[in-house]
């Protein structure tokens, strides 16, 4: 059984206990929007503190079963730092610990496998600017190309190069990568990443010749995001609605 949540909060900070929270409840809302794809892909978050640790899923545990308590924490070499039932997918921690440790201010590392992301990621001309939700995306956008399942510590150094300062990555023929300085900033631009693609994948199967939005209206895009979330991040401003949203759909995540 994995740990209760009062032998743990007896023995970690309140800002790694806050931590566990909003990576648990990160994970609950991705199974809850259908993102998850059984037990194989990963969230990670930075452990408040100087060790540099990390918190990332019990490998086995779906994604809507996840709680405070039982994600398991991890130094920068996918090692476990406390006692814990459950592995980790050495799979996972390849494409997050690269990334950790290049970007200081991507406290938080989502990866999904979504079908619509998936399907995006597998056309030649990957993602169009083709709604209002793509244009965010194509403003900080990197492309991966696949080398086979992650395990490989090679390939680490390519996904920092491909990643650069951007906030999403497109893995050519495998998924989709967000960071944030939070679990919320991550979700949430994951969040408007799946639904750029999803309304892609539909507008290809309307049938009808696509109408892109024009590049003059992309290079303007960022000032305008700014100006409707008010200067806080879309996830700061989501994450409260969204965190009782599961509250009502699937509590418990803070156990």
């Amino acid at each position: 059984m994995a740990s209760s949540a009062s032998s743990l909060t007896g023995g970690i900070s309140a800002a790694e206990w806050d931590a566990r929270v909003n990576l648990a409840a990160a994970y609950r809302l991705t199974a809850l929007f259908g993102w998850d794809d059984l037990v194989f892909t990963h969230i990670s978050a930075r452990v408040p503190g100087p060790e540099h640790h990390f918190l990332i899923n019990p490998y086995g545990m779906m994604f809507d079963e996840i709680t405070a308590s039982s994600l398991v924490k991890i130094d920068r070499d996918g090692r476990k730092v406390d006692d814990s039932p459950y592995d980790v997918n050495p799979a996972g921690f390849t494409i997050h610990s690269a990334i950790h440790a290049a970007r200081e201010d991507a406290h938080c590392v989502m990866h999904t496998h979504s079908v619509n992301g998936v399907a995006v990621s597998a056309q030649e001309a990957g993602l169009l600017p083709l709604s209002q939700q793509s244009l965010g995306v194509l403003a900080s956008l990197g492309q991966h190309d696949y080398e086979g399942i992650a395990l490989n510590a090679d390939e680490k150094p390519r996904l920092v190069r491909d990643l650069g300062h951007h906030t999403y990555l497109m893995l050519r023929n495998h998924g989709l990568l967000t960071v944030g300085a939070t679990p919320a900033d991550a979700f949430v631009a994951m969040y408007f990443f799946e639904a750029a693609c999803m309304i892609q994948v539909r507008a290809q199967s309307g049938g009808g010749t696509l109408r892109p939005i024009p590049q003059p209206i992309l290079d303007g895009i960022k000032q305008q995001i700014g100006q409707v979330t008010r200067g806080v991040t879309p996830g700061a401003l989501v994450w409260p609605g969204l965190l009782r949203r599961l509250d009502r759909r699937n509590p418990g995540y803070a156990d």
